[in-house]
């Protein structure tokens, strides 16, 4: 099972960052590629919650 983030097209926004706090708040591995932060596990409503905390709109797929 992974958690894929996605739609984040903001160049200016750097995502292995967010994928920094996405791992920690969900205590779970996990990478970026190609614009896209794969977390290790299902972690959709974990992930979500800490994404709009940050700012972020999130549509849960």
């Amino acid at each position: 099972m992974v958690t894929i983030v996605e739609g984040i097209d903001d160049s200016a926004i750097d995502l292995g960052q967010l994928a920094k706090i996405l791992k920690g708040a969900c205590a779970s591995g996990g990478t970026v590629k190609d614009r896209t932060i794969e977390l290790q596990g299902d972690h959709k409503k974990r992930a979500s919650k800490v994404l709009e905390q940050n700012g972020y709109k999130v549509e849960v797929r």
